[in-house]
């Protein structure tokens, strides 16, 4: 009789890389050989001089070519991630009242530290059914629309518009977006994520694509003399990212890590390649669960499938953390469920470093673990 921890999946099934997480995520072996040809000139030396500084002006320059940003932009960074940055945006990006759409566990969190603010008034919060998204509504008093691209604990993404009629600056969470999914820099004000996500490296940084609608908000409230712990104080992060560096030391192997993923993007097609590979993986993982007699997609909207990060539900006679089990044990790694979602299902990421042959051969390992179960 087979059991779990008997079964053995064939070695030709397997992906040539298993790592599935949907962050910290994949990170490229080139990425890893050139922080490792540089290192010893690169690591280890002053944030404050050229050898670092010119690789953060790499890394904003890349950026600005990647989402061919119109003139006026500019890409900020920080360290402390996007929770981080969620903080400093009640500083200097909220002038009074804003709105959030709410419809997962990471665009829930701006929404409460806004509410937390004593500063600011209570936040709207438009919410909607679980594996759905809202849609923003404009409103006169409204300063600042709070957008989440993906929503990485569900597997939703949204597509980023401005609302019709709205005058308030609009700000994406994009941290699992960016670099995965197609955005048009016209449509956003502020467009913020971390890079443990499409971009392959490490947390505890914030990267912002700033317009100058947001720059100016970010400047006339640094004015205002509201009171800002200085870690949080978003004018200080847009004066030291004029200077290419950080407020305080920065993770140097983050940074580089995060350069070579930006070169590796805008060498072979930019977005369209990025973005086009997450795209495929999507289109072979929502191939297989449609036609799947055990899975379905959790999102129910096509159109609302993340392509960058995939929610597989499973029909109640399959044990999907069972399944994500024996993959671990062949080296398939992090397909669990978002534990808070507390559903029967798998969720696979597929940033652009994960390969769409991948993601066919790890549907592959899961009708095979099945179908011997």
């Amino acid at each position: 009789m087979t059991t779990p921890e008997s079964l053995q999946i064939p070695t030709d099934l397997l992906p040539r890389d298993g790592r599935f997480g949907a962050g910290p995520s994949k990170v490229r072996a080139e990425q890893l050989a050139a922080l490792v040809d540089t290192g010893t000139s690169y690591l280890g030396t002053s944030h404050r001089q050229a050898t670092v500084r010119n690789k953060v002006g790499e890394v904003r320059e890349g950026l600005t070519a990647l989402f061919n940003l119109p003139d006026g932009y500019e890409v900020l960074l920080g360290n402390g991630g996007t929770t981080c940055f969620w903080d400093a945006a009640t500083f200097h990006l909220v002038a009074e009242h804003s709105q959030h759409l709410s419809f997962g566990e990471f665009s829930s969190k701006f929404a409460s530290a806004v509410k937390d603010a004593p500063h600011l008034s209570d936040p709207e919060i438009i919410t909607s059914e679980t594996g759905t998204h809202p849609r923003a509504v404009a409103r006169e008093d409204v300063d600042l629309y709070a957008l989440t691209h993906n929503e990485t604990s569900t597997g939703v993404m949204m597509p980023v518009e401005r609302p019709a009629g709205a005058s308030g600056l609009v700000a994406v969470d994009a941290t699992s977006g960016a670099g995965g999914l197609f955005v048009d820099p016209r449509q956003f004000d502020c467009y913020y994520f971390a890079p443990q996500k499409s971009f392959a490296s490490d947390g505890g940084l914030w990267l912002a694509l700033c317009s100058p609608a947001a720059v100016e908000r970010i400047e006339s409230l640094a004015a205002s003399q509201r009171w800002t712990p200085a870690f949080f104080d978003l004018k200080i992060a847009l004066d030291n990212s004029r200077l290419n560096q950080t407020y305080n030391t920065p993770a140097l192997a983050t940074i580089h890590l995060l350069a070579s993923q930006i070169q590796w993007f805008n060498e072979n097609g930019g977005l369209e390649f990025s973005a086009g590979r997450s795209r495929r993986s999507a289109e072979i993982l929502y191939t297989w669960a449609e036609a799947s007699d055990f899975a379905t997609p959790f999102v129910a909207e096509p159109a609302e499938r993340s392509h960058v990060v995939g929610t597989i539900d499973f029909v109640d006679q399959i044990d999907a953390a069972l399944v994500a089990k024996v993959l671990r044990r062949h080296g398939v790694v992090d397909t669990e469920p978002y534990r808070k979602l507390g559903r029967n299902q798998l969720r696979i990421a597929m940033f652009p470093s994960v390969d769409p042959e991948d993601v066919a051969s790890l549907c592959a390992c899961i009708n095979y673990i099945v179908g011997n179960l």
